[in-house]
């Protein structure tokens, strides 16, 4: 077998593939994902990809991504992988990457997607970051997309793995042949959880892992007929690849998709795409995705006229922390298309559990409560100032098979509202880190009922009959002078002044010169006059001391300096470790 794989995409195939069709719908209730693409090949239904405007630029249905699928896997295997080997993909959203995956599950190869370059940090940043997961994920081969070769090409040297471009790799020759079915509890792929840079750890998830997962977000979803799913995110993020991939695969839903950098630069595309194609039910996003789509528009845009948004029934929200207030932005902005508040799906998830832990039941929307500043920071009431509070948004319940509790310091089981460390069980928890044992020991504890390992999940929240409430990141939490503050209540207070958009502001704690903690902002600038920088710094410096009660450091950056993770979301942790290692180099305000 000769010729470049992917070869069926072409002009006469541009109608996009159908809501539904014969097939009855099955919701992911497969033992493996080679099970689940096996049937779903036998339906009309495929992945969408469109251009930087929207248009559809090519259609591959299931059946067509099958059959290069096995023809990748005889690939890889006559590139001498063999079962368990590590398959490097760089994560372009595109039929390429969703082949060389389903390939190499045919073939029983772990892929390991790693993330596209950044328009942040520059070439040496990114090489560094494919060369350190290239090192944790050990892999024989690195296949990328052409255009970047180069930085590709010095990564995998560094490590010491053979690349090769994708399309050079398609065109070699193979032979089909049949591949052994996996197991349940055969390891499926690695995925590298968001921010996981410097230390990165490897999420090891079997098939079975996957397919509980893929079938509880389905059901807490009520998924059913005549669904259709848009997706921007990244395929590299957990979200991106298990929710917006892999999920349409294992429950036969036609996706359509626009590029996660043609999103950056035209977000509104985004919303084009949800009233298109007889209209999407299902698409998710981060916070800030919705953010950015009700700033774009006007008070004067008649968005009616553009967009229909009325068939959209579950608006997932994930990823970072969701706020009511954003959200209702965006209600405001897009009402008049037909959208609906109860839409909004708040949910919980990370990569350790698969993806999701908690979903809110369709169409309850987004419910919020207010606690006070006292409760979150775990300390006495100060009567001499007034009651500050935080809206805390409801992620929802957990996902079916899935037990989650709330856990003070010792361990023990904290009651309604009572705030802690959040954990969770079930069979979608990873299998452990990719040759980590260190860090899967700190992270996954045996259970005394001999149920299956808790996972600890690093973040901070309550339960409310049945309901989870995420307050925030243990690690990120700033603790001064024995008081917690949470680093996102400073940035929303200051996200307040005029002219700041979500996710302008980073918040951590820093030593000052006489050896104390203090919380240090960094802010993007984009005031030019020197005197109105300075005005702009004690504005700043006052909105966090009426949060904190004291003085702070205050550093203006230069826009688009803020470090992201791959889900887009503000890395605190990376700015932090940039700023006091010099890279991140503040404006000089005497300059």
């Amino acid at each position: 077998m000769h010729g470049t794989c992917y070869n069926h995409m072409t002009d006469a195939d541009l109608l996009p593939t159908p809501n539904d069709c014969a097939l009855p719908r099955r919701r992911a209730d497969f033992a493996t994902f080679t099970e689940a693409m096996d049937y779903a090949a036998r339906s009309e239904k495929g992945l969408n990809f469109n251009d930087a405007r929207g248009q559809l630029a090519g259609v591959y249905p299931y059946a067509r991504l099958r059959e290069d699928a096995l023809a990748m896997a005889a690939r890889l295997t006559d590139a001498g992988l063999e079962r368990g080997d590590r398959l490097a993909l760089v994560a372009e959203t595109g039929p390429e990457f969703a082949a060389l995956f389903c390939g190499a599950v045919y073939a029983g190869i772990w892929p390991v997607p790693l993330p596209l370059p950044t328009t942040f940090g520059g070439k040496d940043s990114y090489v560094d970051q494919l060369a350190v997961q290239l090192a944790s994920s050990d892999p024989k081969l690195l296949i990328y997309p052409a255009e970047i070769g180069a930085m590709a090409q010095a990564a995998a040297e560094r490590q010491g793995c053979e690349g090769v471009d994708w399309e050079s790799f398609g065109q070699r020759e193979t032979t089909l042949r049949t591949f052994p079915a996996p197991a349940p509890d055969d390891i499926c792929y690695l995925q590298y959880s968001s921010g996981s840079t410097r230390f990165p750890t490897g999420v090891v998830v079997t098939h079975e892992a996957l397919l509980n997962n893929l079938a509880g977000h389905a059901h807490a979803m009520d998924v059913g007929d005549n669904e259709r799913v848009v997706s921007w995110l990244p395929w590299y993020h957990d979200m991106g690849l298990v929710g917006c991939f892999l999920s349409p695969i294992a429950n036969q839903m036609s996706v359509d998709y626009l590029k996660t950098e043609h999103f950056a630069r035209r977000p509104l595309a985004w919303l084009d795409l949800i009233s298109r194609n007889q209209g999407a039910t299902l698409s998710y996003s981060p916070t800030f995705g919705y953010d950015i789509c009700a700033r774009r528009i006007s008070s004067q845009s008649n968005v009616a006229e553009r967009f229909d948004l009325s068939r959209w029934r579950t608006a997932g929200n994930g990823a970072d922390m969701i706020r009511p207030d954003v959200m209702q932005c965006f209600v405001n902005a897009f009402a008049d298309a037909g959208f609906k508040a109860r839409a909004f799906t708040p949910s919980y998830g990370l990569a350790e559990a698969t993806l999701a832990v908690t979903v809110m039941p369709p169409g309850e929307g987004i419910r919020a409560e207010l606690v006070e500043e006292e409760r979150l920071s775990g300390t006495p009431r100060d009567l001499s100032r007034p009651a500050r509070y935080r809206a805390i948004v409801n992620c929802g319940k957990p996902v079916k098979d899935m037990e989650v509790e709330v856990r003070a310091e010792d361990g023990a089981a904290r009651g309604d509202h009572q705030i802690g460390k959040v954990w969770c069980r079930g069979p979608s928890v990873m299998h452990s880190y990719f040759r980590n044992q260190e860090a899967t020991d700190a992270a996954l504890v045996p259970s005394e009922d001999g149920k299956g390992a808790w996972l600890d999940t690093g973040d901070m929240g309550y339960m409310a009959k049945g309901y989870l409430f995420i307050v925030g990141r243990a690690k990120d939490m700033i603790i001064i002078n024995g008081k917690n503050h949470w680093p996102q209540d400073i940035e929303w207070a200051v996200e307040q002044l005029p002219g700041f958009n979500h996710g302008d502001i980073a918040a951590f704690s820093v030593e000052t010169e006489t050896g104390e903690e203090a919380p240090a902002v960094l802010v993007h600038c984009r005031v030019s006059d020197p005197e109105e920088r300075l005005k702009l710094r004690e504005q700043i410096r006052d909105k966090v001391r009426s949060i904190t009660g004291m003085n702070c450091v205050v550093e203006l950056v230069p826009p688009r300096t803020l470090p992201r993770t791959s889900s887009g979301k503000l890395s605190r942790a990376k700015a932090k470790r940039m700023y006091l290692g010099g890279e991140l180099v503040p404006i000089d305000l005497a300059a």
